[in-house]
Parts: C-alpha cells; structure tokens; sequence
C-alpha cells in the first residue's frame, strides 16, 4: 500500500484528495496546511509520496515548492508530486532543474482525471516522474535557438516528449500506436544521439528527459 501525506491550505481540497486517496487504496497518513507542519508530518511519518500544493501560507507564493525540495535533499525515499494552479514555468523548471526521478507536477484541474492522477501517484511512489501534458508542451513550445535535441527526428522527439510525461516503454507504444519494440529502438537511438553512454552511476533515461526540459 501506498503512503501518501496531502498539503494543501485549502480544507475542501484536502479532505477531497484523502477521501479519494483512501477510497482507490492508498494510506493517507497524514494531512498539513501549510510547509512547515508538512516537513514535520514528513519527518513523522515517512510517506512514499507528499501531495503538495504549490502555492500555501503564509505568503501564498512558493512555500509548497521549498517544502518539496527540502523533501526530496532530506528524505530521499519520498516522492513529491506538486499541485498548481497554474502552469508556472519557472517553478516548473526550478523543481525539474536537478532530476525527475520521484518527482510530479501537475495542473490541479488535472485531479479531476481520477486514474491519471493516482497513476501520477504510481510512478512517483515508484521511483519515476508524472509531468502534466501542458507542462511538457509549454517546455517544448521554449525551445532554444541552439537545440541540443535538434538531432532527433520527430519521431523521436515525440517519444522523448512521452518520457518526460513519466511514460513507460509501454505506454509510448499504445499512445502513438506502435509496437514496444519499436519504441525501444526510439529510446536506444535518443541515447545514442544524446551521446548518452551507460554508466553505473547515471540513469540514461532521467539524463535524456533532464535533456528535452533544459532545451526550453
């Protein structure tokens, strides 16, 4: 079972997210209102993944951002998955910046889609990211003048773009409708162009995603 802690300021919501959490099977092991008291239900309680609003008090800016920082140096083990209401690119950016491993941000209106936003939960509890669509296009939209990924066909860019949703091999095959095979073959030749050598330290595949967002 999956242990979730829930910040958000708003009591509606949060009540809305545990009583969802808790009817699909998750453990909602706690629940903050704000940064502070979220960090301490983290340290308490050692949630697989903290629900964090972006924006919480006292000055409503980027307290829920901070506290999922702070999360992901201090305690490893847990994912963040951030909330916003808005797509706020240098959030966005500033959270993506070092890894995507354990990491999630979504639009908020995203929440109503009940199975994409526990399979947000999913992924990040088990070691991947959860990028909002609009998330991935706007980056996409930025893209440098001097691309590193111009490179890649669109094909491949395509895939790439999956990839940093936090999609598997598997579901980049049913989303553009071919065989897992071939994507494989996409996500090896990405490697290759990226000049992404396996090595036991680096994971290929959060260094290509790390990649396709720093190109916007």
């Amino acid at each position: 079972m999956i242990r979730v802690v829930v910040a958000d300021d708003s009591v509606l919501l949060r009540e809305g997210l545990v009583r969802l959490l808790e009817s699909s099977g998750f453990e909602v092991a706690g629940q903050a209102g704000d940064g502070e008291d979220l960090l301490r239900k983290v340290r308490a309680h050692k949630p697989d993944v903290a629900v964090i609003d972006v924006r919480m008090p006292p000055t409503h800016t980027d307290e829920g951002l901070k506290a999922a920082r702070s999360i992901r140096a201090d305690h490893p083990g847990t994912g963040v998955l951030v909330l916003s209401q808005y797509i706020e690119e240098g959030y966005a950016l500033d959270l993506l910046s070092e890894t995507t491993e354990r990491t999630g941000y979504l639009l908020k209106d995203r929440v109503a889609d009940i199975d994409t936003f526990l399979d947000a939960i999913r992924r990040v509890a088990q070691g991947g990211s959860a990028l909002d669509p609009e998330v991935v296009a706007m980056l996409l939209g930025r893209r440098r003048r001097e691309d590193p990924l111009q490179v890649l066909s669109p094909r491949e860019h395509e895939v790439l773009g999956l990839m940093a949703e936090g999609r598997s091999n598997a579901a980049i095959a049913q989303a553009i409708f071919v065989t897992e095979r071939a994507v494989e073959k996409h996500v090896t030749s990405i490697f290759s162009k990226l000049d992404l050598a396996p090595t036991a330290e680096d994971h290929r595949r959060v260094l290509a995603v790390l990649a396709y967002l720093r190109s916007a």
